[in-house]
Formats: structure tokens, C-alpha cells, sequence
């Protein structure tokens, strides 16, 4: 539709009836205000003796609904000011609050409290937004938080922009008004319109087109109420996003390279499963096919900075193959545990191959493998194989919508040896490593892309060199015997034999499972997951990046 994504309405709440209060409504427009008789509470009372006390301890569940009823009736009421200094930030919750009635043109707020959970009260907003003779419906639900002020204990409302509308990031502003950006009609290679209903994944990169291409594409702005992003958000790459259109413009058309087929296959394979993404692309041009993410409302699969885990062994064995440390056949320790750095290192249950090849080692994903080579190489080697190659951690890719293009820093000791198995500050997102899988595929980087460079003559970022034909070949050998016979082999079965593939575990602190990854190529066409939280990368993203792989091939 070439519309950023709209706020779905939300179940109002009906208000909650707390220790026999009574609900009075008050300003005509339905908020439960609760009538707290004979004054401030005993537990509330800070002055005694000529001194006072501060108040110190868990919120009670009387200071949690004086609070938010404060600040909520002060709002609803339209008392900016009053509402403001009911928050822990009166400067930055004024700000918001009046931006909400002046730039956001909206009227008749009607909020309603929820029942608490804790010190977070969820509410209900419906409100009408009107600007010059047009007006239409908002609905939508939002918390609030209490919290105790330091410095006399009081409870006030803890202040974020997301108090205001839940996809406000500190800093973001709410306006209604022409669009500065036109809406376009997002084509896929065939010519078909995509869509949202279609592609719920396509939302924010329809989002990201928009932004880059509305005022190039021929279209005119319409009037909407829209989320501006900040400067917090917007080096977050995060684009504006459309809530309520109270007219349509008219769109301008931008021809996208995805593939009908591989992009509905790619919204199937993530669908129901729990933060899943993937991307596949064409190795010998950088197309972009398929883009689909199981959590709609952040673009991981382009966006995303996430610890890549063996699959980063792909950059690291070519740098290793390059600087004559390992040969495919040739002997290569594999030992259960290795130190380096003052970290002590380990294999997946602590196996170890003993005797065992650099082949055998990278197959089975062996950790110690490559870290008992760390003392073997400079501190910024990895870095420059990355970027020299393949065309990472420059942050320089322009594919058409905002991308994160993988990060590889220069660093030491242990850190330096944990980078070599894709952890470390290594990260990366599949947009990144479905690229990896593609340079060694075609043996030249190929910068990844959305809309044709043609379109607005941008230019695409390049590498400053290749793999040796020795190096390239290897690398090929590994990934190919990875996919027939290592831990990619139970999802690649069957798709020899042109392809090759590198599984991958993340540990991630707080997790109780890895996140999953993997990346592969087969005939012309890369592809690469990650689940998050999800286990072992074979087992999680590889079906994944294989059915898409069998489609496009």
C-alpha cells in the first residue's frame, strides 16, 4: 500500500474499583477518578517533630493510584503543567504533554486506568485528532510506572515519551499535518504491489522506503498524525511512522527486488515462531530477494546487532587460510579447552578431535580450533579481512531502507580471541552474514540491495580485494563438507550438490538458550537466520534458510 504501518485500536479497559473507593467521573469524558477522603494517608504524612522524614520503601497501593490518577485526570483535563510536575520530569513531560494537544491536534482525551500490576498502571486512550476541517478516531493502550522521588520520597509518575503513546522513544514528537514524505507503492520484481496484509514483515521496511523515496517518486504528500522521530531514535535508524491518516496522498512507485515467491516462503518459515529473521539474496549481484521478521515492529533481519557465533568462523577461516595457519587437510588441534588471553575457552560439551583436520574442525564447529591461533595474529586482523573482503563494519552499505552493516572492532587479548568465534563485540544480522555466504559463493563482495542503484544513482559500497583463487577454494571446500557432513548437514540434505553452509550458537547473558544461527548459499542464491533464543543454529534457523534455498535455487 506504500503506507507506514497504522496503530491497531485497542480492547478498552474498564477502570478498576480499588479498596471500596469510590469512582468519581470528572472534565466529562469518562476518566475514574478515585476520591481519597480525610486528606493524605497516615503512611503518606512526612512532616513530624519540626523535621521531615523522607518516605522510603515499597510503593503501597494507595501512593500507586493517587499518583497516576494525578497525573492522568491532570492530563485528561488538559493541565499540561499540572500533569508535568506529577512526574519525576516535569521539563521533559510538558514538553510531550503540550505537543500532544498543539502538534498533535488532538482533542476530547478520554484515559482509563486498568488494574495495576505493581507500580505500573496500564490505561486506555481514545481521543479525536482534527486539523483544518478533517478529523478522525484514536484509540490505543499505554502503562504509566510509579516511582519514589530520591530526594523526599514521593511517588510520581516515572517519565518516558511512551507514558504519551507507546511508540514514542524519548525524544520523538507527535504531529499531525502534511506528510513531509509522499507515500509510494512498493513494487516486488514482478510488478506486484506489496503490501502489509500481504507481507506483514514488509512494515518497516514500506517505512524505510518511504522515507528514502517518497519525495523522489513522483507522489504528493497527505495529512496525518505521525510519529517524528528524535535524534535517539533516528540513530537508532528508525523511521517515521504513520498512526491515524486523515487523508490520502498520493503515492509514487518504487520497484523493489523481491521475489514474490521467496518472500511469502520467507513470512511462512518465521511465522510462529519466536523472533526469528531471515534474508535471502542473489550472490552474483547483491539482489535482495526475501526479508521476513516474526516480530513485526523492529527490522532485525537488516537492523539488527546481534553476536553472529560460529557462523563468524566463515570470515575467520579465510583469514586463517589466507595467512597459511590452516589448510583444509592438513592437521589441526582441536583440544577440548584452550586459554588465551586469561579466558579459558571451550567446545560445545567439551568435546575434542584428536588427530583431526582444520576441515574435521571446522565442520563440527570446533571453538579451540581457531582461538588456539589467536597468538598467531595482530589485533586488527580480523577487522580488516572483514572489511577488505567482505565490505563489513564500514557502515557505508546503501541498499535503499536503513541497514546496521555488521560490526567487527579492533580488539585485544581475550576479547580479540573471542571475536574469532563470533562473540566477543563481533555482531552482526543475517542481512550481514546471508552477504558473507554470498562473497564466498561468487568470490567477490557484491554490496546487498533493496532498489536499484539506478533509481536514484547512489553508490554501492565495494571491497578492496578478493580472496586468492587458493583461499576461495578452500573456504568453498569447507563450507560445501560443513553442508554435506557437519552440523549443517541434517538441514541442507538433499541440496547438493552446489551449496555450503555454516551453523552457529551465540551465548547471550540472561538466556537460557543460544541464539540459533545460519548461513549457507546454494546455486545462485545466499540465504541466512537466526532465532533468538531458540538453541543450535542447525536445528532452529537452518530449516529456515534451507526452504528458501530449495525455492530459489
Amino acid at each position: 500500500m506504500g503506507k507506514r504501518r497504522r496503530v491497531a485500536e485497542r480492547r478498552k479497559t474498564r477502570p478498576a474499583v480499588l479498596g471500596g473507593m469510590i469512582a468519581v467521573v470528572v472534565g466529562g469524558a469518562g476518566f475514574g477518578v478515585y476520591a481519597l477522603y480525610g486528606g493524605a494517608a497516615a503512611d503518606e504524612r512526612s512532616a513530624t517533630a519540626g523535621h521531615r522524614t523522607v518516605k522510603t520503601g515499597p510503593l503501597t497501593a494507595t501512593e500507586i493510584r493517587t499518583a497516576s490518577t494525578r497525573f492522568l485526570t491532570a492530563w485528561q483535563q488538559g493541565r499540561t503543567d499540572r500533569a508535568a510536575d506529577a512526574t519525576d520530569d516535569p521539563a521533559a513531560a510538558g514538553k510531550v504533554l503540550t505537543g500532544y494537544t498543539k502538534d498533535a491536534h488532538l482533542k476530547d482525551v478520554a484515559l482509563t486506568p486498568g488494574t495495576a500490576k505493581g507500580a505500573e498502571v496500564p490505561f486506555s486512550v481514545k481521543a479525536t485528532v482534527a486539523y483544518r476541517g478533517l478529523s478522525k478516531p484514536l484509540a490505543y493502550s499505554s502503562s504509566l510506572t510509579v516511582v519514589r522521588r530520591a530526594s523526599d520520597g514521593k511517588p510520581l509518575v516515572d517519565w518516558h515519551s511512551a507514558v504519551v503513546h507507546p511508540e514514542l522513544r524519548d525524544g520523538d514528537t507527535l504531529v499531525t499535518g502534511e506528510s513531509g514524505t509522499p507515500p509510494v507503492k512498493a513494487l516486488d520484481r514482478d510488478g506486484g504491489e506489496i503490501t502489509t496484509a500481504e507481507y506483514p514483515s514488509l512494515g518497516t521496511v514500506l517505512d524505510g522506503l518511504r522515507e528514502k523515496y517518497g519525495k523522489k517518486a513522483g507522489g504528493t504528500a497527505g495529512v496525518e498524525l505521525r510519529v517524528v522521530r528524535g535524534k535517539a531514535a533516528k540513530e537508532a535508524k528508525l523511521s517515521d511512522k504513520t498512526l491515524v491518516e486523515l487523508s490520502k496522498g498520493t503515492p509514487g512507485t518504487v520497484r523493489t527486488t523481491l521475489s514474490p515467491t521467496l518472500q511469502a516462503a520467507a513470512e511462512q518459515q518465521v511465522e510462529g515462531r519466536e523472533r526469528a529473521s531471515v534474508v535471502a539474496l542473489r550472490p552474483s549481484t547483491g539482489e535482495i530477494l526475501a526479508v521476513a521478521n516474526s516480530g513485526h515492529g523492529f527490522n532485525t533481519a537488516f537492523q539488527g546487532s546481534l553476536a553472529p557465533g560460529s557462523t563468524m568462523k566463515v570470515i575467520t577461516s579465510s583469514l586463517l587460510l589466507d595467512k597459511g595457519l590452516a589448510s583444509v587437510d592438513k592437521p589441526h588441534p582441536c583440544p577440548k579447552t584452550f586459554t588465551y588471553g586469561g579466558w579459558k575457552f571451550h567446545n560445545d560439551d567439551d568435546f575434542e578431535i584428536k588427530g583431526g583436520t582444520f576441515k574435521a574442525s571446522f565442520a563440527r564447529s570446533c571453538n579451540t580450533a581457531f582461538i588456539s591461533q589467536a597468538k598467531k595474529l595482530k589485533n586488527d586482523d580480523l577487522t580488516k579481512q572483514a572489511q577488505q573482503v567482505f565490505g563489513l563494519s564500514m557502515n557505508n552499505w546503501a541498499i535503499g531502507v536503513p541497514t546496521f552493516d555488521g560490526s567487527v572492532p579492533v580488539q585485544s587479548a581475550a576479547q580479540m580471541a573471542a571475536s574469532l568465534i563470533g562473540q566477543g563485540g563481533v555482531r552482526m544480522n543475517p542481512l550481514n552474514m546471508a552477504s558473507v555466504a554470498a562473497t564466498v559463493k561468487s568470490g567477490t563482495f557484491h554490496q546487498p540491495y533493496l532498489v536499484s542503484p539506478s533509481v536514484d544513482h547512489r553508490t554501492l559500497a565495494t571491497a578492496s580485494r578478493t580472496l586468492s583463487a587458493k583461499t576461495l577454494s578452500q573456504l568453498r571446500e569447507l563450507m560445501r563438507y560443513t553442508a554435506a557432513y557437519g552440523t549443517a548437514a541434517e538441514a541442507m540434505s538433499g541440496l547438493g550438490p552446489d551449496y555450503g553452509a555454516k551453523t552457529g550458537s551465540a551465548e547471550v547473558d540472561g538466556q537460557k538458550k543460544p541464539n540459533g544461527w545460519f548461513t549457507a548459499y546454494r546455486g545462485d542464491l545466499a540465504a541466512a537466520g537466526v532465532v533468538q533464543a531458540g538453541g543450535h543454529g542447525g536445528d532452529t534457523a537452518g530449516p529456515i534458510v534451507a526452504k528458501l534455498l530449495k525455492l530459489g535455487s
